[in-house]
């Protein structure tokens, strides 16, 4: 059978994730690859509670269809945690439920990107990103990662050659680095991005994950209106439940509605209703204190171990928050042929090709702390340093 694709998706398949998610079902496996946020923060009897809550109150309009921009008093909490969190006034008309944030993406790709569009991403950069734009062909412009953020010296030459549409980029805890921009460097960036015309996607799945340091200043507070924020719950309540969010100006609101629409009516709104009920009777900072606790004891026991077991050319990020490390290689070496060997050892992490754009063979990858303990963390690490020794001998 000739199936006749259309053009947009020579590039969509990536098995990285699908792999990823495969690997976490293997019981013999210490898996640091998957970004899953640790089980033991789930709050199974709040939810409980709160669906029942929900049914017992207003079952039949819980299970009935809804609006594609989502429950309103959910939209007007998450509004005010912005409030709470970055003194930002948002406008709860202007934010729309997602089925994740990862939705987010594909509607913003669908709503910018024709092909050949010059789209701006960090390097490297949020796979799950890359996998949403790669269906619309853009041109992409990666901007390198320092230790503060976003190499704004190679932001400014690239806004000079081109004028791209979009410049996504996760400034907290970025996934896969680990890294978090600088006050200074959120700054930076604002006045190239207030000069370029280009709109901001400030994705924040991992920013009150923060478990060191200070809390930054979002995006937006820079920028105003050209900053397209995206959010989700599936790090600080569930992933299962894909609830995520969309927060744009009311111009580009209409058309993410419109495409909200045709994608699927509207997300879960059973699972809407029962999110608003959760964080109306529960206090969603002491929940949230817990998982930083948890996470940030899981992250120093990894960097300790790391210290401990990798080689000293061996360099590694230390994140303040969020979930994962970043790892590189001496140069030379590839972190997909390390893979291979570690997971002879039963040890698999995401080896950094997937975060790139056309590079292969790359000598960085990215671990996650959050879905393991001390003891299963210790063991990985030691094997993972074992495994590059011997890749180093046999050079």
């Amino acid at each position: 059978m000739n199936l006749r694709l259309a053009d947009r998706m020579e590039n969509a398949i990536n098995p990285f994730i699908s792999d990823i998610l495969r690997a976490t079902a293997r019981k013999d496996l210490i898996s640091f690859g998957g970004g899953l946020p640790n089980p033991a923060s789930f709050p199974v009897r709040e939810i409980s509670e709160a669906a029942q809550k929900v049914l017992s109150e207003d079952g039949a309009g819980a299970l009935q269809y809804s609006t594609a921009e989502g429950y309103p008093p959910l939209r007007e909490l998450i509004a005010a945690r912005y409030q709470k969190r970055f003194g930002i006034t948002v406008d709860p008309a202007d934010i729309l439920m997602t089925t994740g944030s990862q939705q987010g993406l594909d509607l913003l790709a669908k709503l910018f990107l024709n092909k050949g569009d010059d789209l701006l991403i960090e390097r490297p950069g949020y796979l799950g990103a890359i996998q949403a734009f790669n269906i619309y062909q853009p041109n992409y412009h990666a901007v390198p990662l320092r230790k503060d953020g976003a190499d704004t010296d190679v932001l400014e030459e690239i806004l000079k050659s081109c004028s791209p549409k979009l410049f996504y980029a996760v400034p907290n805890f970025q996934n896969p680095s680990g890294l978090t921009y600088s006050e200074q460097n959120r700054k930076r960036v604002a006045e190239l991005m207030k000069k370029s015309g280009t709109i901001f996607v400030e994705d924040d799945p991992y920013g009150e994950l923060r478990f060191a340091g200070s809390e930054m200043p979002c995006m937006k507070s820079f920028l105003g209106e050209d900053v397209i924020m995206l959010g989700t719950f599936s790090k600080i309540i569930s992933p299962a439940i894909r609830l995520g969010w969309v927060c744009a100006k009311p111009e580009i609101m209409k058309y993410l509605v419109a495409a909200k629409q045709a994608a699927d009516i509207h997300s879960d709104y059973f699972a809407e209703r029962v999110v608003c009920q959760y964080l109306q009777d529960n206090d969603l900072d002491a929940h949230i204190e817990k998982i930083r606790t948890m996470y940030q004891e899981r992250k120093n026991c990894m960097v300790e171990m790391a210290r401990r077991y990798f080689p000293q050319d061996v360099s590694f990020t230390d994140p303040e928050g969020g979930m994962f490390m970043w790892v590189t290689l001496p140069e030379g070496m590839s972190a997909v042929e390390l893979n291979k060997i570690a997971a002879e050892k039963n040890v698999a992490f995401v080896p950094g090709d997937p975060f790139y754009v056309g590079e292969r063979n790359v000598n960085t990858f990215r671990m996650s702390y959050t879905n393991s303990d001390a003891n299963v963390i210790e063991k990985g690490i030691r094997c993972l340093g074992d495994a590059m020794r011997e890749m180093t001998a046999s050079r």
